[in-house]
């Protein structure tokens, strides 16, 4: 990859993304309420949001692992396993692969792959999809529209059926 210098009266490139800024990680106890927000007037963007699973992730000595962050997912993140042959062969394991992309921590795991991700229960895979979407879509996945009938308003899911189809 060639790297060019910056031109007189440019900003130059800032960090990698892969490389957040541990300032930008959310705290433990905080609740996601929204999706990434930057505050008005600029600051540092959250990058990293905790998430606890209905009912955890079973390691091989019976550990039970609920409490995790996941990060904002990249572009490179969401093209990189349609490439993965697993996903070609079957495109439902494309999110089993993204989310092991994304998720950073799970309990006290050293680690969180897609091998962990296809191993938990369907309940807490449905959780972390649907946090996907409302993360990466700073938490504008649902709509306010008006019953064409009797008028009253309701809210509809706008998040495609799989992650990555938006």
């Amino acid at each position: 990859m060639r790297r060019s210098t910056a031109r007189p009266g440019t900003l130059p490139a800032g960090p990698d993304p892969a490389e957040a800024d541990p300032a930008a990680v959310a705290e433990p106890e905080e609740a996601v309420s929204g999706g990434p927000a930057s505050p008005a007037g600029g600051g540092t963007l959250r990058t990293e949001f905790p998430f606890e699973l209905p009912r955890g992730y079973v390691d091989e000595a019976g550990t039970v692992h609920k409490h995790g962050v996941m990060r904002l997912a990249t572009a490179r993140d969401e093209l990189v396993p349609l490439r993965d042959v697993r996903v070609q062969e079957n495109p439902a394991y494309l999110s089993v692969v993204l989310l092991g992309r994304v998720i950073t921590r799970l309990g006290t795991l050293p680690m969180v792959h897609d091998g962990v991700v296809e191993n938990m229960f369907a309940s807490d895979l449905a959780f972390l999809q649907d946090f996907y979407r409302q993360v990466n879509a700073e938490g504008h996945t649902r709509a306010g529209v008006t019953c064409p009938h009797c008028e009253q308003p309701f809210e509809v899911e706008l998040g495609g059926s799989r992650l990555g189809e938006s």
